[in-house]
């Protein structure tokens, strides 16, 4: 992290500073006493107060008890982003948010010196600490940001001041608080309403962008996908080779080479992309079977992908879908779970495990939580079956997948 004093600390962050006899300065941001490393700030938010004594003997240059946590965090971090000099790039949208932030660091980190966002760190606490990992010489700085209702991504920017908004897609997710579609676009268009005069916008096609200061890109229609016929993709920007076969994916490979080009890099020949944990994961199963790992979230047109890719993936294996009730879709909800319902059938997926009180609608083997449905599903599985999991976050999915791929290591 590009170093603050400890003058600057209590002057950003009111509340209880205890610091290193040695220390003038920190150099880093955590708040997991675990992570911390020599010259850290560690931040207690909630119950890590009782891990300030933990951060010092691991070598933090301080420990921060904060009047108020968030507030603290931004804080920090926007005095970093102050003194950066690196194009900081935030994204956000309903769906790929993440993978479309895994495939632009892909591309990014071998042209120019990068940070990008850990796992799915895009709320309050997660977009501080990738800030926090910014250092002098940091050239860019890839954000994930998160909306559960309006005003979030305007609080975020504030502090982050990105130079360039990617919005992936418009869907019904957190429909509980925003209300519809329309409600969704405004929450996301906040990011662009955020960005400097002479930003760059990377929106889809048909996002409508009211500002005329803006250098706007739309995805799907300023940048096309010709085809994809993995491993090659083919965009109106130029061809290369990836190592994942989903098709939904390449709409997030092609916002991300958007980006990429918006941003002034070359498009490399091959792109090997290390995805973050419990999205797309293609684990082996016995007898040549696959579990594909997606148990991040869901809603009802990614549960709709990723059953077409199991399919695809499947090539006439027998195809099992253990799927979760998906959550925050408000009035939505019944009408999407039974989107899902006709998807499976659509499909024809030969085995449906549902999870959930929404799930019922999905026929199959229904049960009222992932706890009752694991050991039918271990009774359920055959040699090279093809599976997928996916579920609301709050079900935590990928406890069978983990539980299934480790009988079968």
């Amino acid at each position: 992290m590009i170093p603050l004093t400890l003058a600057e600390i209590r002057e950003l962050a009111p509340g209880r500073l205890e610091a290193a006899a040695w220390a003038a300065e920190v150099t880093g941001l955590q708040i997991d006493s675990r992570r911390v490393e020599e010259g850290d700030l560690f931040v207690a938010v909630g119950g890590g107060i009782d891990f300030v004594k933990h951060a010092i003997a691991r070598g933090a240059a301080a420990a921060l008890v904060p009047e108020d946590a968030h507030a603290a965090l931004a804080a920090v971090a926007g005095r970093v982003r102050e003194r950066s000099p690196a194009r900081f790039v935030a994204i956000t949208g309903s769906m790929g948010k993440t993978s479309t932030k895994d495939i632009l660091a892909a591309i990014c980190e071998p042209q120019r010196r990068t940070v990008a966002a850990e796992r799915s760190y895009n709320a309050e606490l997660g977009v501080p600490l990738t800030i926090g990992r910014v250092e002098t010489d940091t050239e860019l700085c890839i954000l994930e940001l998160a909306m559960r209702g309006f005003g979030q991504i305007a609080q975020l920017c504030a502090f982050a001041r990105p130079h360039v908004g990617v919005i992936t897609n418009i869907g019904p997710v957190h429909l509980e608080k925003v209300g519809d579609l329309a409600g969704v676009a405004r929450a996301k268009g906040e990011l662009i309403a955020a960005l400097p005069p002479g930003g760059i916008a990377v929106v889809p096609a048909g996002f409508a962008v009211e500002r005329d200061d803006l250098d706007v890109v739309r995805v799907g229609e300023d940048v096309t996908l010709t085809s994809f016929d993995p491993p090659v993709l083919d965009t109106s920007l130029g061809r290369l080779e990836v190592d994942f076969t989903a098709r939904h994916l390449a709409a997030n490979a092609l916002t991300a080479v958007a980006t990429a080009h918006a941003l002034g890099l070359e498009l490399p020949p091959r792109l090997h992309v290390e995805f973050s944990e419990w999205r797309m994961e293609e684990l082996p199963l016995p007898g040549g079977g696959v579990l594909v790992n997606d148990a991040w979230n869901a809603n009802p047109v990614s549960v709709r992908a990723a059953l077409a890719h199991l399919v695809e993936l499947a090539g006439g294996r027998r195809t099992v879908a253990v799927l979760g009730e998906m959550a925050e879709l408000g009035a939505y909800a019944d009408a999407g779970h039974l989107e899902v319902a006709r998807a499976l059938e659509e499909l024809a997926i030969d085995e449906v495990v549902a999870i959930g009180p929404r799930a019922r609608v999905y026929g199959g083997r229904w049960f009222a939580t992932r706890d009752e449905a694991l050991p039918a599903l271990e009774r359920l599985l055959r040699p090279g079956d093809c599976v997928l999991v996916k579920g609301a976050r709050v079900l935590e999915l990928e406890r069978i997948a983990e539980a299934l791929t480790a009988v079968s290591a």
